[in-house]
């Protein structure tokens, strides 16, 4: 009798199990969202720009952060700038605040591409 019960305890936590498989990750599983850059939180732009900073400070070609700039939308100099002061709001290191800055410098020298020019 207690053989029994342990086998049916058993077989019925399989099929919970199997069916909660099938459920969550086929019938019920979550569908993955294409979206843009551009539609990132203001403090997700802020650290994209930093990354793109970042990459600058290393590889020095501002054509290629003005690219990767680009999947923002409007100008890259406007992002940079919203990232320096959402940076600033969120109390950043000092030193991020400053590698904004010299992408920032960097690119007011340096011409801006519109947006038909970008590829």
């Amino acid at each position: 009798m207690r053989i029994w019960r342990l086998l049916g305890f058993l077989f019925t936590l399989a099929i919970g199990l199997g069916l909660g498989l099938y459920l969550g990750w086929g019938v019920l599983a979550a569908q993955p969202n294409d979206t843009s850059p551009d539609s990132l939180r203001a403090d997700y732009r802020a650290d994209y720009v930093l990354m793109v900073a970042e990459i600058y400070q290393h590889e020095g070609d501002p054509d290629a952060a003005i690219q990767r700039l680009a999947l923002l939308g409007e100008s890259p100099l406007r992002r940079v700038q919203e990232a320096i002061l959402t940076a600033q709001q969120l109390g950043y290191a000092r030193q991020d605040i400053e590698t904004l800055a010299r992408l920032f410098q960097a690119l007011q020298t340096h011409p801006v591409p519109t947006v038909t020019e970008m590829p």
